[in-house]
């Protein structure tokens, strides 16, 4: 991994330097990612909820400005559909009231006819001619100001049209007189088999009133089209009547419907039994680019806001872990040097059973000197006397008994750091009860040591297990009666952790005090002049070492602590 650059470095708070020196082992935790769950949780809660709100106020504009734009097009739409349908119904029944109440032959007299044409142009208005076809296609009577007497519209498109359907209203074309026009014709069987055609020319004038009067805003174009795309009325931006729109012809609905496109927002309607499609386009220009400066302006906004926030996340989540960090700084400061004062207290503890193991070799010196001193004084051959060798024997003995229990006293209360060495878990623990060997022998209290045959040698340090295990059988004196007994178990577990097992048949601990037994200050026995640190400093030094501590207990049967430690480092 790339090392951070020194000039990044040195603006780094100083948790996130940790990992560079280590760890502290009495650290609660990793504050690096402490840092990180904290900011992303933080981010996550402030710009989420954010993100949320602008995305639904975006929609929720979009929305508004979509109805905006749709609500009035779709209105006028529908308005013009019904009026258009109401035009062509209007004069499609009264074609269809004609052949019903008039027979072929009062249809065929022209001045009847000539009448009938008067009646509906001054009722409805809007009618060009009116003619009657025979079954052959022959227009046999007319009306109009064309000569289109006796035409033949037999191959006619329309007139295949309507004597298929019996109503045919046709979309506009020019035909025989060469002018855009369209028709509706109307089929009437007779008794005897045969039919006719009354059929109407309209003018398309009448459609372009429909379309070109509308109350429409600049940039927007109306106008009707058929089927295959063509205008049937004059557009503003798209052509002339039977020209080709060049709008895509939309797909056949039976209501209002519209349509949107990156530059035209489409409204449409089928015009009911006819060919026609009458059509509303408006430019998307204005409204999307309203919208898209507004888009803009949120998505900038939004970009800023989250800008700050993370910086003032970034800050205060700094601060706040810096300030965590230096305090837990403190404890572990605070609790090595509780650790050292532990260390004293526990030799305080141990004086009166040092003084005793040192005092009764000193008492042998004493005692075998000054006999040695007899011996010499009276005896005229010393070289030769076996006792006195013997008493200078134990004289040595005594005194590297004293030597060793000094060193042990020595070796305990020297405050080093951590020094890591092979170390025998049984030859360790022996040493441990060596110091407590007068007063369990004192309470007739029976110690059990028992160790696996294939138990490893340990990598750690011996002065900091010492402590460990001083402190706990200490507690397993104090816990039982006189008599008792305390059993120490060692145990391989896999192949890289060893464990100490210290069970003691004494009062046991209640469930209440269980959970806070490795607390700071936590005791029992305050009253009797305990300070509550022997535990708390025991399970910070295990940790220290690597291992884990753990303890059972039950009221009345006794308790257990478990140690286990690596075998390597």
């Amino acid at each position: 991994m790339n090392k951070i650059p020194e000039c990044i470095t040195r603006f780094l708070p100083p948790f996130w330097r940790e990992t560079a020196t280590g760890r502290d082992p009495q650290s609660l935790f990793s504050y690096r990612r402490v840092w990180w769950w904290v900011i992303i949780s933080m981010t996550t809660v402030s710009i989420l909820p954010l993100l949320l709100l602008t995305v639904m106020n975006l929609n929720q504009y979009q929305r508004s400005v979509y109805s905006e734009m749709v609500y009035p097009a779709s209105r006028l739409v529908s308005n013009v559909k019904r009026s258009v349908s109401f035009f062509l119904e209007e004069r499609r029944s009264a074609l269809t009231f004609l052949v019903e109440d008039n027979s072929f032959e009062q249809l065929t007299d022209k001045r009847h006819l000539g009448k009938l044409f008067v009646h509906l142009k001054k009722s409805f208005g809007g009618f060009i001619d009116l003619g009657v076809i025979d079954v052959q296609g022959r227009q046999r009577a007319y009306v109009g100001p064309y000569p289109l007497q006796d035409k033949n519209y037999k191959e006619q498109t329309w007139f295949g049209e309507v004597v298929m359907r019996g109503i045919y209203i046709s979309d506009v074309f020019r035909g025989f007189r060469d002018v855009p026009h369209f028709i509706i014709a109307v089929k009437h069987e007779q008794e005897d088999g045969s039919f006719f055609i009354l059929r109407a020319t309209i003018d398309t004038s009448e459609l372009y009133d429909l379309v070109e009067h509308l109350d429409i805003r600049p940039g927007w174009d109306a106008f009707i089209v058929n089927k295959e795309g063509l205008l049937q009325t004059p557009s503003r931006s798209h052509g002339k009547v039977l020209e080709a729109s060049g709008v895509q012809v939309p797909p056949y609905s039976t209501s209002t419907k519209i349509l949107q496109t990156p530059d035209w927002i489409t409204g449409y309607a089928y015009i009911p039994k006819s060919p026609f499609i009458f059509m509303l386009l408006r430019e998307q220009g204005g409204s999307a680019d309203g919208w898209d400066k507004l888009r803009n302006e949120v998505l900038i906004f939004l970009g800023v806001s989250v800008v700050v926030i993370l910086f003032v996340i970034l800050g205060v989540v700094t601060f706040l872990v810096n300030r965590i960090y230096m305090a837990d700084k403190t404890r572990s400061a605070a609790m090595r040097r509780i650790e050292h004062t532990g260390k004293m207290a526990s030799i305080g503890r141990l004086a009166a059973g040092v003084a005793h193991e040192i005092n009764n070799p000193l008492a042998i010196i004493n005692e075998k000197s000054g006999l040695i001193k007899d011996l010499l004084t009276y005896s005229k051959d010393y070289k030769e006397d076996p006792r006195l060798l013997d008493l200078i024997e134990a004289v040595l003995r005594s005194v590297e008994r004293c030597s060793t229990i000094t060193h042990r006293l020595l070796g305990f209360a020297r405050h080093i750091d951590v020094r890591v060495e092979s170390l025998d878990m049984a030859n360790l623990l022996e040493e441990v009860l060596g110091f407590l060997k007068k007063e369990a022998e004192y309470r007739d209290i029976h110690i059990g040591l028992h160790a696996d045959e294939d138990l490893p040698e340990i990598q750690s340090d011996r002065g900091q297990l010492q402590q460990v295990f001083l402190n706990i059988v200490n507690n397993a004196f104090a816990a039982v009666d006189n008599g008792g007994e305390i059993n120490i178990g060692l145990h391989k577990i896999g192949t890289n952790r060893v464990a100490v097992m210290i069970a003691d048949n004494g009062k046991g601990i209640s469930p209440e005090n269980l959970k806070r037994i490795f607390d700071p200050f936590f005791s029992t026995k305050t009253k009797q002049g305990g300070t509550g640190l022997g535990l708390s400093i025991t399970y910070g030094l295990v940790e220290k070492l690597g291992g884990s501590i753990r303890v059972q207990s039950q009221l009345g049967e006794g308790t257990t602590f478990t140690i286990e430690l690596p075998v390597k480092r």
